[in-house]
């Protein structure tokens, strides 16, 4: 099973980067697999720490993804990172080991504390179909463009038929996204 999460890591500057992430578990560990090259597989490997957040603001998907920003960040207890300050629950995560890959190495996290801030109100589809659509987003170079042309069309079923006002601006921002990649590779086939 993969959890989507929002994981942050700092660089040697101690700048945080931000980027959505599916995870998954392993025992009792968190299993986060960064593709090569990456902001967050380089700044864990210099720390050997990071931060997953549990959102249910999907604007925080779509923003990671389309350059906004709709989050604040703030310091976590136990690890030298950033945690989302609007969060459900978020874990600080200790690098235990790597496992090497070309393409996706897999970094073996110990959970060091994990605390909840706020209740999860139920699940919303359009918030689901917004993370569908970011993870689209996040792979438009490597997908065909008929398939994320007849994805876009079912997921925003459930945009029309559930969104509230959150999930409207993430879907735009995504929606946004992927027209201004196929404007500028007009002459691209994929």
């Amino acid at each position: 099973m993969i959890l989507e999460t929002i994981i942050t890591s700092i660089n040697h500057d101690g700048k945080p980067h931000v980027a959505p992430f599916g995870v998954r578990t392993e025992n009792a560990n968190i299993i986060i697999s960064p593709y090569k090259p990456s902001h967050t597989l380089e700044n864990i490997l210099a720390s050997n720490v990071a931060v997953m957040s549990n959102t249910d603001d999907v604007r925080v998907f779509a923003g990671a993804l389309t350059g906004r920003q709709p989050w604040t960040l703030i310091p976590t207890n136990q690890v030298n990172g950033f945690r989302l300050k609007n969060c459900l629950a978020h874990t600080e995560l200790q690098l235990l080991k790597v496992r090497d890959d070309a393409l996706r190495p897999q970094l073996v996290m110990q959970q060091i504390i994990s605390e909840n801030h706020a209740a999860f109100k139920g699940f919303n589809r359009a918030q689901a179909a917004v993370l569908e659509l970011a993870v689209l987003v996040s792979r438009l170079d490597r997908l065909p463009k008929a398939r994320v042309e007849s994805e876009l069309q079912y997921l925003k079923i459930a945009i029309d038929k559930t969104a509230g006002g959150i999930e409207h601006e993430a879907w735009s921002w995504l929606i946004e996204k992927v027209d201004h990649f196929y404007k500028k590779n007009a002459n691209v086939s994929v």
